[in-house]
């Protein structure tokens, strides 16, 4: 069996992970060791508990015999084999300090240089700059064209829930939106507490959970949590805030594949210690892992993008959809008026000519409402007053014809078509 397996790992194309090129030599490779343990794991664990005991102090500084203290033990349960920990621990400190990682003061104590730089473990969130509090209405004044009660019902619909995905046409705002619906859950505009991540097709369980990485130098891989473990992580350490991810374009990877077991625990009544699962890469002796109650989950769906995946059912139970459909309403109009100062008379124009075009797209049997043309194309980006008959005309040319060609590209004359109705008499 291992030979079949050989076969296949040097394959450069293999998927075994996010780094293939390395999937043979990862398998066979044997790193240096420290009393049965490989050094680069060693180091890994070392530094990951420095993390979360300046989290747990909310400061920098500590002893060693702090860190002795409070993991001694638990390093003794996780190696059973090194009877010399207390020697194990100082010699990575040291690596550490080489590293420029740690500073050492004497009389074993330590400074973590990467303190203020780290946003995955460090709580220290109250010394920075205040955020800038952030609310529903802020999302309103940004520029977003629902309703305020259709927001709230949104949020009240994410605290339930915890996990939504925002679908809708091209160009209706879905990652704008999430973004800001982040903040306004959260209550203020802290990049620490909300996490973008774009899914594509080549990302992996090991890019987003858990998986191996390069250690640098000679000391081969070590297991690294990817974005999502480290926000279930911050969020468990920080029980009185909110933290959200938002995932935009959830579609376009393998959702399933992505979250694996992890995609049990995002249901809300499974959001407990009780719950907990075991990872595929597990780490020490405590390998369960839960996803917390204060952890959010925002996705992003374009539903006209034929080449993307369908969703399947699994995902589709632990998660809320919530449509989203072009805004040109009143508060479109008042927002290019007041912005941009054009005329009502313009703005009428432009909506319905997108209105008709609309309902085309939407009778065509090939097609349907699910690839309507979004207020965004027809929405000035910026705070400049700008020239409204050239801006509409090179929308429609550079942006709106090339989706209209992608829509029919079996048949190109109907997308030159609408678009020369589109600017007939502009």
């Amino acid at each position: 069996m291992l030979n079949s397996i050989e076969s296949r790992f040097k394959e450069d194309t293999f998927p075994v992970h996010s780094f293939p090129e390395l999937s043979f030599e990862a398998w066979r490779y044997q790193p240096p060791s420290i009393a049965g343990q490989s050094a680069g794991t060693w180091k890994s664990k070392i530094y990951s508990l420095i993390k979360e005991l300046c989290a747990a102090a909310n400061s920098p500084h500590f002893s060693r015999q702090q860190f002795l203290d409070n993991y001694l033990v638990q390093l003794q349960e996780d190696y059973p084999e090194n009877k010399t920990i207390p020697q194990t621990v100082s010699q990575n400190m040291q690596l550490l300090r080489d590293e420029d990682v740690l500073e050492f003061h004497g009389n074993g104590n330590y400074t973590w240089l990467e303190y203020e730089l780290d946003e995955g473990v460090s709580s220290n969130e109250t010394t920075a700059t205040p955020a800038e509090a952030y609310s529903l209405s802020d999302i309103v004044s940004d520029g977003c064209f629902l309703q305020a009660s259709e927001l709230e019902k949104t949020i009240n619909i994410l605290e339930r829930k915890k996990n939504i995905i925002l679908q809708g046409p091209p160009g209706t705002g879905k990652t704008w939106l999430a973004k800001r619906l982040a903040y306004a859950l959260i209550g203020q505009k802290s990049e620490e507490r909300v996490r973008a991540v774009q899914f594509h097709p080549n990302l992996s369980y090991e890019d987003f959970i858990r998986g191996w990485r390069p250690a640098g130098g000679n000391e081969g891989l070590q297991l690294v949590n990817g974005p999502f473990l480290e926000m279930v992580y911050l969020a468990q350490n920080n029980a009185e805030n909110n933290y959200v991810v938002v995932i935009e374009e959830v579609n376009r990877g393998n959702p399933a594949q992505i979250f694996g077991e992890m995609l049990t625990l995002l249901e809300a009544d499974k959001r407990t210690p009780d719950e907990a699962l075991e990872l595929s890469y597990g780490e020490g002796t405590n390998k369960r892992v839960f996803i917390p109650s204060n952890l959010y989950i925002i996705g992003t769906m374009n539903i006209a993008d034929r080449s993307l995946a369908l969703v399947d059912l699994a995902l589709r139970r632990r998660f809320a959809f919530i449509d989203l459909v072009p805004q040109l309403g009143e508060n479109w109009r008042e927002w290019l008026s007041h912005k941009f100062g054009f005329d009502a008379a313009h703005i009428t124009d432009i909506e319905q000519r997108i209105l008709s075009l609309n309902k085309q797209i939407s009778e065509d049997p090939t097609l349907g409402t699910q690839f309507q043309i979004g207020h965004s194309y027809v929405t000035p980006v910026g705070t400049e007053k700008i020239e409204v008959h050239s801006w509409f005309e090179e929308v429609v040319n550079t942006e709106i014809y090339p989706l209209l060609q992608e829509y029919f590209f079996d048949t190109p004359e109907k997308a030159e078509d609408l678009t020369s109705t589109l600017l007939e008499g502009w």
